[in-house]
C-alpha cells in the first residue's frame, strides 16, 4: 500500500505531465526553439516546486502542528526565494530570443493548475478524515 504522499505525486503528476506535453508543444509551434526553452524551463521549475511540497508533506507527517507549519513556511520563503533568484537570472543572463517569457508564463501556470486539480482530485478519493477533539463528559 503506498502513502498518502506518493498517492497524491502520482494524481497529480499524470495531468501535469500532459499539460506540459502540450504546452511544450504548442509553444515550439508558436514561438520556436525560444518557446520550447521557455515551456521546458517552466516545468522544470513546477515539478520541482511541487516535489519539494510533497517532501514537506512526507518531513512533517508526525510533527506537531507547530513544527509543521514552521516547516512548511520556511518551504515557501524558500521557494518563494529561489524563484525570485531564477526570474532575476533569466531576465539578466539571457536574451528574449532564447528563452520566451511569455511560453514560460503560461506554461508556469497551465502547469499548476493541472498539478492542483490533480492533486485535489486525488485527496478527494482519499477521503482522509481528520481526528475531531472529543468533548467532556458531562458532569
Amino acid at each position: 500500500m503506498s502513502s498518502n504522499e506518493s498517492q497524491l505525486l502520482r494524481a497529480a503528476f499524470i495531468p501535469t505531465f500532459l499539460t506540459s506535453g502540450f504546452a511544450i508543444l504548442m509553444s515550439t509551434l508558436i514561438r520556436g526553439t525560444s518557446g520550447l526553452f521557455g515551456a521546458v524551463l517552466a516545468q522544470f521549475v513546477v515539478i520541482i516546486f511541487f516535489i519539494i511540497h510533497i517532501a514537506v508533506s512526507r518531513m512533517t507527517r508526525n510533527l506537531d502542528p507547530i513544527s509543521t507549519m514552521a516547516m512548511v513556511l520556511f518551504s515557501y520563503f524558500a521557494k518563494l526565494f529561489a524563484l525570485g533568484l531564477l526570474l532575476w537570472a533569466i531576465a539578466k543572463f539571457t536574451d528574449r530570443s532564447t528563452i520566451d517569457r511569455a511560453c514560460f508564463g503560461v506554461t508556469a501556470v497551465a502547469l499548476t493548475v493541472a498539478w492542483l486539480w490533480g492533486e485535489i482530485a486525488s485527496f478527494m478519493k482519499l477521503r482522509l478524515h481528520l481526528p475531531l477533539p472529543q468533548s467532556p463528559p458531562k458532569e
